[in-house]
């Protein structure tokens, strides 16, 4: 007679109550009581992201790979060394897509098709392999959080609750509109994944149309907490050990009202992202320093995020360089500033001509408006940036640096969703 893996048994349940929340979440989440939504949706419709038909295929594949789980059959060392071998095949993959893409832009190669037909070929093969692989990396990535966060002080009874889960996938892209008058996100739209620049633009500009008194940004995204979570395809271990975590940490905080209320304000979005964005910087660093770093034999450059900030002075001998965060802080200062002033017009150009400036040292910037910093300002996990001077940022840096576990800060911020109940937690 075969033993009852309640392991497993344990995850199914805590996967199936999940879901049951988030269901219950689609249908009682408030929004603000405005026109904008509905009309916002009516434009977007043809172009909206299908969260319905991807669950389903998302969630098949997981449970069908959760009936075989080969990785418990490795030991520690196998699992880590799968997972960055399936991101060297990543990186291959993504070599011999440029190879090919550049031999079709070259005017010089006559006959692209038959110059990279082999490439093509081990391309078909490469992507193939990945599909197979893809889910065990996936898996063993998702247990190595899983015990970081419980050492973090997370989980009952060894379980962390939602368990954590992600896939690779393209991501869908994100619409953002803000008032031209402030900076503040009033509406989010994920867009299908794939849509040209051209596209974008010509969506922004039907908004700017229909919506004179809006601005709109459309933007890639790195990962999506859906469940499984969505991340984007990286070679990165660093990278992706970090959006894991950050997403985790939206799935775990719909359980308070700092990630049911998350549409509820801007303030709100900000406190939960970057809540989510310190968590996923402690986690990220302690898997790698767990389990990767004596294969890669270096360390995650990057401190640890429990401590207080202290303030850097350049040297005098250090050589000028371009500092995008500390520009991009200035950008957003003085564009508050002109549009607390109600100069509209000034700000948007003033905006467009620093765009240029950021082009012209090497970043690629589509569009810089209000919809821009309302969406990238939400991040604010290190000083500067797009935050600018909001407040909220610090406060919950604050927060961060006060607490004694990772467990016991989001514990703390978890039922908060105005920047004054920060603050009130802060006060001596």
């Amino acid at each position: 007679m075969r033993s009852i893996n309640w392991d497993r048994v344990w995850r199914n349940a805590s996967i199936g109550l999940f879901l049951m929340w988030l269901l219950l979440l689609a249908r009682s989440a408030p929004f603000p009581p405005t026109e904008l939504k509905p009309r916002l949706n009516h434009l977007t419709a043809a172009q909206a992201f299908n969260f319905v038909r991807w669950e389903l295929k998302a969630l098949g594949d997981k449970i069908a790979f959760g009936l075989l789980a080969p990785q418990r059959f490795m030991t520690e060392e196998q699992r880590t060394r799968f997972v960055l071998d399936y991101l060297d095949d990543v990186r291959a993959a993504w070599r011999l897509e440029y190879t090919i893409e550049d031999a079709y832009v070259d005017p010089e190669i006559a006959d692209p098709d038959a110059t990279t037909a082999e490439a093509q070929r081990e391309l078909i093969a490469l992507r193939d392999k990945m599909t197979r692989t893809a889910p065990i990396a996936e898996a063993i990535l998702g247990e190595q959080v899983s015990h970081v966060l419980r050492e973090g002080g997370f989980g009952a009874l060894h379980q962390i609750l939602p368990p954590v889960s992600g896939t690779f996938t393209p991501l869908p892209l994100v619409l953002i509109i803000s008032p031209r008058d402030r900076i503040e996100s009033v509406y989010q739209q994920q867009l299908v994944a794939g849509l040209t620049a051209a596209e974008q633009e010509a969506l922004e500009a039907r908004v700017a149309v229909e919506f004179p008194d809006h601005s709109a940004y459309i933007t890639e995204i790195g990962g999506l907490a859906v469940y499984p979570a969505m991340l984007l395809e990286s070679s990165s271990i660093d990278w992706i050990a970090d959006v894991i975590a950050h997403e985790w940490t939206h799935h775990y905080l719909l359980f308070h009202p700092l990630g049911f209320y998350y549409d509820r304000s801007g303030e709100t979005r900000t406190i939960n992202e970057t809540t989510a964005s310190l968590m996923g910087e402690w986690a990220g660093q302690e898997v790698i320093l767990r389990y990767y770093t004596p294969l890669l034999e270096r360390e995650k450059a990057l401190p640890n995020p429990l401590r207080r900030e202290t303030p850097t002075t350049a040297t005098e001998d250090a050589s000028p360089r371009f500092d995008f965060r500390a520009e991009m802080h200035l950008t957003r200062v003085l564009a508050d500033h002109m549009l607390a002033e109600g100069r509209i017009t000034e700000a948007e150009a003033y905006m467009e001509a620093r765009r240029r400036y950021f082009v012209a040292r090497g970043y690629s910037l589509r569009k810089l408006n209000q919809a821009y910093f309302a969406f990238h300002g939400a991040y604010a996990a290190s000083p500067g940036g797009a935050a600018g001077k909001d407040p909220i940022g610090p406060a919950v840096r604050a927060l961060w640096a006060s607490s004694a576990t990772p467990h016991d800060f989001v514990r703390t911020v978890a039922p908060f969703t105005t920047l004054a109940e920060l603050n009130m937690a802060l006060s001596p």
